[in-house]
C-alpha cells in the first residue's frame, strides 16, 4: 500500500514500492526490530576521509515533486533534500522535523473549535524552524505553506492527499514562521502533517497560477530540477540523469548538523541481478534496503560475501499484493477473485522463494499493526475451493484445460509488474503455473518502474492483474487506496490511489468514521470491519509483508531503517563513514 500510502489532518497516503517493499497512518506504537547482529569488521586499514556515497535503488522517481505521484523511489531521494513538517522516526514515534514543536491540546498548538456546519473542528498552529532555507537563500516561509495549501486546494492541480485538503478548509498566515490550519474534524492523528509540506513559492507559484492544470509538468520540480531553490534538506539535487542517477550536493544553506559526506549519488539499476553486480564490483557502496535486493538475493549474497558488508533484515509495512481492475469484466465478480488467491500456494512461495522469512497477508493491515484483527478470513491454499468458484461464476473447462463461459470466452488475464526484479517476475511464473492448473490463462506484461507506476498504474491503464507493493505508517487509515471517491480520473487530474476502482459504501463509511474516532477500543472495532469487508471483497489480491533488506558497507554508520513510508533518508545528516 497506498499511503502507500489517511487520515487525519494530513494528506496521508500509501506509497507504491519495488519488490522484495500510501492511504496514509498513525503511529499506533513502538514495532519489534528484527536486525540481523552487525557482522564483525574486517582488520582492514580504511581511507581516513570519504566524501562520496554511492546508493544502488531498483527504480528512477517518475517526479520529484513532493506533492504529485507516490512513490517510494521519489521519497527515498527527497528525503536527503526536502523536509516535511513531521515524520515517524525509527521508533515509530511522530517527531517535528521543519517545525519547532508538535500540536497538543496540552501544549495549546491544538485548540478544540467550532468548524464550517457546526462540526468539531480543530485548530492547529505549526511555526517553522528558524534558520530553515531553501538552497538559494530564500528563507522557507510561512509564503511557503500558504502556497502549498491553496494548491493542493485547487483540484485541477492533481496534488495528493485530496481529503486533508477538503478538511484544512483554512490557513492563516500568523507571521513570517507560523501559521494555522483549521480543520473541519478532529481525528486521532491531527498532529501528524503527513505530506503537506512548503513548496517554493518565490519559485513555484507563478507556474501553478499561469496553468494550475498543467502544473504538474511545467512545476520547476520537473524542469530545473537542480535548481538549488527547491531544495531545503541537507543535500540538493545538483543533476539528474533521467532513468539512470541522481547526483544530490550538500546543501550550503543548511543549518542544521552538517552531513558527513559532500556528494551522495544515486543509481538506478533495475535488473536486481545487474544491481548485485555493481555492488560487488564497488561500483555502488550499499543498496538501500527500501527499493534494493529481494530477500532471497540478499541471503544468497550474505551467506556468500561473509564479512566483506553489514546486512540488516528490518520487518515492515510493505505490502505486495495484486491489484484488480475491478472494471475488467471477468475481475468484477468476486468469486473469480476469491478462486485466484485459493488457488495461489502463498505459503509455499514464501518458503521456496524467502526461506519463510515473509509474513502472509490476509488483507492490507499488518499483524504488527495493533489494529490486526486474528479472525479475519483467510484463505488458505485450496485449488478444488477455487475450482467450485470459478464453477459457480461460470467459467467450466474446456478440451484444452483451459476455462470458458456460455459465450467461449477464454478465462485469460494479464498480469503486470515492474521489469527487472527477478524475484517478482518468478512470482509471477510460479503463480502463472497455479492458476493454470485451475483452469486460468494468465499472460504475462512487464513494464519498467517508471511507467508502470507513472502512467499504467496512476491512470488505471493496466486490464487485469498488477503486482506491486504499497508502504505506509502504522495505522494508516487506506482512505486513498480504497475509498470511491479516490479512484483516478482526468477531472481530478489522476490524483488518488484507488487503482482497483473498488467502490463500496460502507467501506467508504468506515474510511470517513475511522479518523474522527478517537477511542481506541471503537476505533479497533471499525478496524475489524474494515479488515473483514476487504477479505471477503478482495480489491486486491494479499501476498505478503516484506522485511526490508539494507546491504551497508562496513565504514558506513549511522542508517537506521524505519520499517515504514517516512524513510531512513530524512536523517541523512547523521550517516557517517569511518
Amino acid at each position: 500500500m497506498p499511503a502507500a500510502e489517511p487520515v487525519a489532518a494530513a494528506p496521508r497516503r500509501w506509497y507504491r514500492w519495488r519488490m522484495r517493499r500510501r492511504s496514509t497512518l498513525l503511529l499506533a506504537g513502538t514495532l519489534p526490530l528484527s536486525l540481523a547482529r552487525p557482522l564483525a569488521r574486517p582488520a582492514l586499514a580504511q581511507p581516513a576521509a570519504r566524501d562520496t556515497l554511492t546508493i544502488g535503488i531498483t527504480q528512477f522517481p517518475s517526479t520529484f515533486h513532493p506533492n504529485i505521484e507516490a512513490m517510494v523511489a521519489k521519497s527515498y531521494v527527497l528525503g536527503f533534500c526536502h523536509r516535511p513538517l513531521t515524520a515517524y522516526d525509527a521508533d515509530w514515534k511522530l517527531v517535528p522535523m521543519s517545525c519547532e514543536a508538535l500540536p497538543t491540546l496540552e501544549n495549546g498548538l491544538a485548540v478544540r473549535e467550532e468548524a464550517p456546519g457546526g462540526k468539531p473542528g480543530l485548530r492547529l498552529t505549526y511555526r517553522l524552524r528558524e534558520g530553515l532555507r531553501w538552497g538559494d537563500g530564500t528563507p522557507v516561509s510561512s509564503a511557503d505553506l500558504r502556497f502549498a495549501w491553496e494548491a493542493g486546494r485547487d483540484s485541477a492541480t492533481g496534488f495528493g492527499g485530496a481529503e486533508f485538503y477538503r478538511s484544512a478548509h483554512a490557513l492563516d498566515v500568523v507571521d513570517a514562521r507560523t501559521v494555522t490550519l483549521h480543520l473541519d474534524k478532529v481525528t486521532f492523528d491531527f498532529a501528524s502533517m503527513g505530506d503537506f509540506v512548503p513548496l517554493p513559492a518565490h519559485i513555484e507559484r507563478a507556474r501553478w497560477e499561469a496553468d494550475r492544470h498543467g502544473y504538474r509538468s511545467r512545476s520547476a520540480y520537473e524542469t530545473e530540477t537542480a535548481n538549488p531553490g527547491l531544495w531545503n534538506g541537507p543535500f540538493r539535487v545538483a543533476e539528474v540523469q533521467p532513468g539512470a542517477g541522481v547526483t544530490l550536493e550538500r546543501n550550503p544553506e543548511w543549518r542544521g548538523p552538517e552531513p558527513a559526506f559532500r556528494r551522495i549519488r544515486i543509481r538506478t539499476v533495475e535488473n536486481t541481478a545487474a544491481l548485485e553486480a555493481q555492488l560487488l564490483a564497488g561500483q555502488v557502496d550499499m543498496v538501500a534496503g527500501e527499493l534494493g535486493l529481494p530477500l532471497d538475493q540478499t541471503l544468497a549474497l550474505q551467506r556468500r560475501t561473509g564479512e566483506r558488508f553489514r546486512f540488516a533484515f528490518r520487518s515492515g509495512l510493505a505490502y505486495e499484493h495484486i491489484d484488480c481492475n475491478l472494471d475488467t469484466p471477468i475481475l468484477a465478480d468476486r468469486r473469480v477473485r476469491q478462486a485466484l488467491l485459493h488457488a495461489a500456494d502463498r505459503a509455499r512461495i514464501n518458503e521456496r522463494l524467502f526461506g519463510g522469512k515473509q509474513t502472509i497477508a490476509q488483507t492490507s493491515v499488518n499483524p504488527l499493526d495493533g489494529v490486526f484483527d486474528e479472525g479475519v478470513r483467510r484463505y488458505p491454499y485450496d485449488p478444488a475451493r477455487a475450482a467450485a468458484l470459478l464453477e459457480e461464476a461460470g467459467w467450466r473447462p474446456g478440451p484444452d484445460g483451459l476455462r470458458r463461459n456460455a459465450a467461449g470466452e477464454t478465462l485469460s488475464l494479464s498480469l503486470m509488474t515492474t521489469a527487472g526484479n527477478r524475484t517478482r517476475e518468478a512470482v509471477q511464473q510460479v503463480l502463472q503455473g497455479m492458476w493454470r492448473q485451475v483452469g486460468v490463462e494468465t499472460r504475462i506484461r512487464n513494464e519498467p518502474p517508471r511507467v508502470f507506476f507513472s502512467e499504467t498504474m496512476s491512470k488505471r491503464r493496466f486490464a487485469g492483474l498488477a503486482q506491486y507493493a504499497w508502504l505506509s505508517a502504522p495505522e494508516g487509515v487506506p482512505r486513498s487506496t480504497l475509498h470511491s471517491d479516490e479512484i483516478p480520473r482526468a477531472e481530478r487530474n489522476w490524483s488518488g490511489q484507488n487503482y482497483t476502482g473498488f467502490r463500496n459504501a460502507e467501506m467508504d463509511a468506515l474510511l470517513e468514521a475511522l479518523p474522527i474516532e478517537l477511542d481506541r477500543d471503537r476505533r479497533t472495532a471499525l478496524w475489524h470491519r474494515l479488515q473483514a469487508i476487504y477479505a471477503e471483497e478482495l480489491p486486491a489480491l494479499p501476498l505478503w509483508f516484506y522485511a526490508d533488506a539494507h546491504i551497508w558497507p562496513q565504514w558506513l554508520e549511522g542508517v537506521r531503517p524505519t520499517g515504514h513510508l517516512n524513510l531512513s533518508t530524512l536523517w541523512a545528516e547523521q550517516w557517517r563513514g569511518r
